[in-house]
């Protein structure tokens, strides 16, 4: 059975920095891409980073570009989204996702909101 979950969301303050994990199971992790989504209050989904299988290609939405780093680590089945100069307008639900035989699958997200 495919699984995704996510954790490391929280409170923090403008400037802060997260790291979110996404842990992986019940597929070959290492064969596919990985991505980020977030969906705040009233908007629709929107996808902030996205990494291929190896690692050796990421892509960022343009709101997220120098602040935001995904990774991944295969041996541990798990993705990484590291935020760094966090902004007000980056509070959101934070999904992590992919896309599998045809199949979209997602976690439960976690919750990040930035706020004094």
């Amino acid at each position: 059975q495919v699984q995704v979950v996510e954790s490391g969301g929280g409170l923090v303050q403008p400037g802060g920095s997260l790291r979110l994990s996404c842990a992986a199971s019940g597929f070959s992790f290492s064969i596919y891409r990985m991505s980020w989504y977030r969906q705040a209050p009233g908007k629709e989904r929107e996808l902030v980073a996205g990494i291929t299988s190896g690692g050796g290609t990421r892509n960022y939405a343009d709101s997220v570009k120098g602040r935001f780093t995904i990774s991944r680590d295969n041996g541990k089945n798990t993705v990484y989204l590291q935020m760094n100069s966090l902004k007000p307008e980056d509070t959101a639900v934070y999904y992590c996702s992919l896309s599998l035989l045809g199949n979209v699958y997602w976690g439960q997200g976690t919750q990040v909101t930035v706020s004094s």
